[in-house]
């Protein structure tokens, strides 16, 4: 069932908001290419190098969250770092199950070259915001997050059911 129109008013805000949403997304896209050919390394190994520079060590399952790729994807990107001497696996003391990645030395030196990361850059702009601001982006954020996702689990689960 199609959406109910919308005013013109409404519609001339919302896409406002997606031409907003896109420049995020394309700026945050070229941004990472950019700083990742500089260095090289491909945008998701930049990604990972940043990652594990700010937050520490990760495990594959933690880091493949935090970056939204499925395990697989990223166990091959390790795979790649690893054999450029950027990264190591390290295997739980505690849980000899989970494996975690850590930067070696020449990828802490590699980090620390990449000026700032494109999230940083989004990270500096929000926190520019007011507090009231933030917590009202969060709230409506979250909200369109939690639309995107419903409609595309049904829209999975029609398409699964059409060819089953």
């Amino acid at each position: 069932m199609p959406p109910p129109p919308v005013s013109p008013e409404i519609k001339s805000d919302v896409d406002q908001v997606l031409e907003a949403i896109i420049y995020l997304y394309t700026e945050s896209r070229r941004l990472t290419k950019e700083l990742a050919r500089r260095a090289d390394l491909t945008g998701p190994q930049l990604t990972v190098v940043k990652m594990l520079e700010q937050i520490g060590d990760l495990s594959l399952s933690e880091l493949s969250e935090r970056i939204r790729a499925q395990n697989s994807t990223v166990t091959g990107i390790i795979d790649r770092m690893e054999r450029e001497n950027l990264v190591s696996r390290e295997r739980s003391k505690e849980d000899r199950r989970v494996v975690y990645i850590k930067l070696t030395a020449k990828g802490r030196r590699l980090a620390e070259e990449i000026p700032v990361e494109p999230m940083e850059i989004f990270r500096g702009a929000l926190e520019s915001l007011s507090a009231s601001e933030v917590r009202d982006l969060v709230k409506i954020l979250g909200k369109v997050a939690r639309r995107v996702q419903q409609t595309v689990q049904r829209e999975t689960a029609e398409s699964d059911s059409v060819k089953g």
